[in-house]
């Protein structure tokens, strides 16, 4: 069973957010009393017996792992498989920032800006976050079904993320919005001269361990094409990512993920630390969620401008 966008929209405050969705997304057995129902209202610790839980082919989702099963050990140099965040698909949401640097008013939770990006966030109006605005006053480039671009992609709608890889290369394919990454691990370093800006950059990854891979990312597409969470926080070309994917065992990951943008902050800062990721069954089929502009436009007619006291020809 599939639902339209509007729905959750008006629920969740998520605009935008997600204008396919199946019935319920996550599995049994591994975080349930974190999971989001297809509408966005938090699930009981276990789902009702009239409840099946199913996958983008409508399929049941299964546990990988049996009851009583222990996690095998972690495969040597993969992260490949399909995760979902270990306390079920609504803790990638994110709406209100990057889970461990939420835009909450609390200095502690502010990155450290520069003069320039300060004057930069305050010229961002956004959905959401401490200086949110109404639906239609927003002046987000997703507004427009632009791409979300990188590391944006990591700090909101993180849900479900399949990754396959082979001897030269890794590519992550992203649930919200269909979109997908590079990471080359063929020995290859960064360009030096990036040849154009991309959404998703350019991104080289080494293997530090076992089980442990680093990525870095340049030549990303800057302020005012993309912005880097889903509270305006600003971002600029000279930004570069670091992640680290640590595959703590065959069914666990966990993400971490610096921002060094030294033209909006005064020095790197850590939007995700160690977040959690479960692995789904390997039968398991994303949900497609995209941006339609033709009903982002219906969104704002029938509810964004009433509600935001905009009138329109």
């Amino acid at each position: 069973m599939r639902k339209g966008i509007w729905g959750l929209a008006v629920l969740l405050g998520v605009f935008l957010a997600v204008p396919r969705i199946s019935h319920a997304q996550g599995r049994g057995g591994q975080g349930q009393g974190a999971q989001r129902g297809a509408r966005g209202a938090p699930t009981s610790s276990a789902p009702p017996a009239e409840l099946i839980l199913r996958d983008g082919w409508g399929r049941p989702v299964t546990n990988p792992l049996k009851p009583g099963e222990k996690p095998a050990p972690a495969p040597k140099r993969s992260i490949a498989g399909t995760w979902m965040p270990a306390d079920g698909p609504g803790a990638g949401i994110q709406a209100n920032g990057p889970r461990d640097m939420p835009y909450d008013g609390k200095p502690e939770h502010d990155p450290p800006y520069s003069a320039f990006g300060l004057k930069t966030l305050k010229e961002h109006k956004a959905l959401f976050g401490f200086a949110m605005v109404l639906p239609s006053l927003n002046n987000d480039p997703r507004g427009r079904c632009d791409p979300m671009g990188f590391p944006r992609a990591d700090f909101y709608q993180l849900r479900h993320s399949q990754i396959m890889q082979d001897d030269r290369k890794i590519a992550i394919l992203y649930q919200f919005d269909k979109r997908w990454r590079i990471i080359w691990t063929d020995g290859r370093e960064l360009p030096k001269e990036v040849p154009e800006p991309r959404y998703y950059g350019y991104s080289v990854g080494k293997w530090m361990d076992d089980n442990t891979l680093v990525v870095d990312t340049i030549g990303l597409m800057g302020d005012e094409k993309v912005w880097l969470d889903e509270t305006g926080r600003p971002a600029s070309e000279e930004m570069k990512v670091h992640e680290v994917f640590h595959r703590v065992n065959n069914n666990r990951m966990e993400l971490t993920v610096t921002v060094d943008d030294p033209k909006m902050y005064t020095k790197p800062w850590v939007g995700l630390n160690k977040f959690p990721l479960s692995l789904d069954s390997p039968d398991y089929d994303v949900t497609e969620m995209l941006c339609i502009p033709s009903e982002i436009e219906q969104y704002s007619k029938d509810y964004g401008d009433a509600a935001s006291g905009v009138e329109k020809k």
